[in-house]
């Protein structure tokens, strides 16, 4: 069976996280699905209220309302673990953050940038509602450096160490925390990378006296991968592209149908207006943002502080909304670059399972 995966006093009996996948592909009902088969389950914050009325007129009241509902939704469908993935980019961290601890999210997964206060956040939150909430706190770091740097900043001004580590390496999904020249060299691979991770995190464990368990993400989409990485000292493993061709990722079916046709010469690495590369399947919006066209916008959302609708080409909240809703000439769907290897939709239980005969294989290749 698969080890279990431990971060402070939670236990997931598989250690898989479901990426965070925005915006609307990873809500209540993947997250849900994946959290009753033992993995750990992240509803992805960005965007969260799309569907609510008011989001154009009340973009903020609208995504944190969202953000509760999906939690509680959630709730109500398992008793496992349920997290919530929050990017530092967005205008909204504190809030989202702070609505996410109330809501007694387990975990919050942080990253698209440096989550440098995200323990004080937790802090006021316990000190506004006098309560000592126990959502665990696990950025996603990009290399050894970028977790030296938080864990230093919160051990030193909060006393508090991260609860896990995050490694996504240079072939996920979505928004990498590398330049364009560092995603295909081999010396930013995630295996190359996670000793230096797990040196950083035994670093922190030796001054802080609590387990910092790293989990890898990036390109693990067998569980001979799983095997290969745990073999390798990571606790667990992060996997996204995989969960979105299931039944029960909250995606419009051509958003999953596009992932089922794609080759690997569907991907391409776009420039985001969060300020970082990020790998998409290609379609006709990015044809036409590399062709030098513009998709003028005016803001409702103000949702990424690093964008200046100014100067930004296209509105990413809209250009995300519209593929995620099946309209994929409209916009664009992040992958992981192992999306050419989806070919069918299947639950999340039959995953749980074709990952765990994989894994059992692999295992049993190494000990002979």
């Amino acid at each position: 069976m698969f080890p279990e995966l431990k971060i402070g006093d939670l236990v997931a009996k598989t250690p898989i996280v479901q990426g965070g996948m925005g915006v609307g592909i990873s809500l209540s009902g993947l997250a849900a699905a994946v959290a009753e088969q033992g993995g750990i389950g992240i509803i992805a914050s960005v965007m969260v209220g799309m569907n609510e009325p008011d989001i154009s007129k009340k973009p903020i009241e609208a995504n944190l309302r969202a953000l509760r509902n999906e939690i509680a939704k959630a709730r109500e469908k398992t008793k496992g673990i349920i997290g919530v993935n929050i990017m530092v980019a967005l205008t909204t961290f504190k809030e989202m953050a702070s609505t996410a601890i109330k809501s007694r999210a387990d975990i919050i997964f942080s990253g698209a940038g440096l989550p440098l206060d995200l323990p004080r956040i937790l802090l006021d939150t316990c000190e506004e509602k006098k309560e000592q909430f126990k959502t665990k706190l696990v950025p996603i770091v990009s290399s050894a450096r970028a977790a030296g740097v938080i864990a230093k900043r919160w051990m030193t001004r909060y006393n508090y160490a991260p609860d896990a580590l995050v490694l996504e390496g240079p072939n996920a999904g979505g928004h990498l925390g590398f330049k364009a020249e560092e995603l295909y060299d081999p010396n930013f691979s995630l295996e190359n990378l996670l000793p230096l991770v797990l040196d950083e995190a035994k670093k922190i464990e030796d001054q802080s006296g609590k387990q910092v368990p790293v989990i890898v993400g990036g390109g693990v989409y067998t569980g001979e991968d799983i095997a290969k990485f745990l073999d390798l000292g990571a606790s667990g493993v992060q996997m996204g592209t995989r969960f979105v061709a299931t039944e029960e990722c909250d995606a419009d079916i051509k958003f999953k149908e596009a992932f089922i046709s794609a080759t690997s010469d569907d991907i391409a690495i776009i420039k985001s207006p969060v300020g970082m590369p990020g790998r998409a399947l290609k379609s006709q919006f990015i044809h036409d943002m590399e062709d030098g066209k513009t998709k003028p916008f005016k803001c409702s959302f103000h949702c990424i502080h690093t964008c200046d609708p100014k100067t930004t080409p296209y509105c990413i909240a809209l250009a995300l909304i519209s593929s995620v809703e099946g309209e994929l000439d409209k916009g664009f769907a992040f992958c992981g670059a192992n999306v050419g290897k989806v070919d069918k939709i299947i639950s999340v239980k039959e995953l749980m399972e074709t990952l765990q005969a994989e894994y059992n294989v692999a295992r049993q290749q190494m000990i002979k």
